[in-house]
């Protein structure tokens, strides 16, 4: 059975970063742009927007209207944000699979790229039909189970919602390389990874599991670092240190703030650093899975 090693395809993104400096800050320059454009669109859409946002990220339940209206004033930079993603996992893509085909930094905006985000989108719609049906699925095993007793239909639902959560996380990682794919072959792979990674489960696992471990240890030793220079700077002032996590969004005067921009800077280097690392390993094994299958076509 041809494998790879999970640990070179974890720290592969490492490597990357390591051996192209020039090209991450370039990345990190284009992703301090895209931060830079998205306060300016969040502050000018108003006051009455942001407080909805922040009711959904408090679990509460803002007005349907409001909330509708709120979301399609943030399409724009929703479709933005789907598209910056695309383009910078192509660009990893590119280094790994396409190194001659350079552009600027490796970043391009063109019909991979589309492809990328096409198939973003339909696995939004697949993840959403799925998680209805297993909502549905889950909630008739659970009445089943009541005429028990609440004690059984109480274990026999979390059981239920464990067992399928396991079953989706499965499924995700079998089809997590569905974007290589779909970069490499130069079109939409939607299912084409589950044959592609039989018997590959658990090192590809362990190699997204390991890059994400590196990840957040990094970003939390530079965020860590950032805030006490930035603390010694203004003096010891704790409050100053915590305005970068919730700054101040009524006028762009008082969120661009020295300390805000230059939080943004550093930020824009770990989200370059983050897309190296996250987006590399499945590039590299199915870099490692699929020139066997190829060599073994073109006998």
């Amino acid at each position: 059975m041809t494998a790879f090693s999970a640990t070179d395809a974890a720290f592969e993104g490492f490597r990357l970063t390591r051996e192209r400096p020039k090209v991450v800050l370039i990345w990190a320059a284009f992703l301090f742009l895209v931060s830079v454009c998205s306060a300016v669109y969040l502050i000018s859409i108003g006051q009455e927007a942001r407080a909805v946002l922040e009711a959904s990220a408090a679990q509460q339940s803002p007005d349907p209207q409001v909330f509708l209206s709120t979301m399609r004033d943030l399409l724009p930079m929703m479709v933005m944000g789907l598209l910056v993603q695309c383009v910078m996992a192509a660009a990893v893509y590119r280094i790994l699979l396409r190194p001659d085909d350079k552009g600027f930094a490796y970043l391009k905006i063109g019909m991979d790229e589309l492809r990328l985000a096409a198939l973003t989108f339909i696995y939004v719609i697949l993840a959403c039909i799925t998680m209805v049906v297993v909502v549905l699925i889950a909630a008739l095993i659970a009445a089943a189970a009541s005429f028990a007793g609440q004690g059984p239909a109480i274990l026999v639902g979390a059981a239920t919602e464990m067992f399928f959560l396991g079953m989706l996380f499965y499924v995700g990682v079998r089809l997590s390389l569905a974007p290589a794919m779909t970069f490499a072959q130069r079109r939409i792979a939607i299912f084409d990874s589950w044959r592609l990674t039989h018997g590959q489960f658990w090192r590809l696992t362990g190699a997204y599991v390991l890059a994400i471990c590196g990840i957040v240890v990094i970003a939390v030793l530079v965020l860590t670092i950032f805030s006490a220079l930035v603390a010694v700077a203004v003096g010891g002032d704790i409050q100053a240190v915590g305005k970068m996590f919730s700054p101040d969004q009524t006028s762009l005067a008082s969120y661009f703030s020295p300390v805000m921009i230059a939080y943004l800077l550093v930020a824009g280097w770990v989200y370059a650093v983050y897309y190296a690392v996250v987006i590399a390993p499945a590039a590299v094994a199915y870099r490692a899975l699929s020139q066997p299958a190829a060599a073994a076509d073109a006998l």
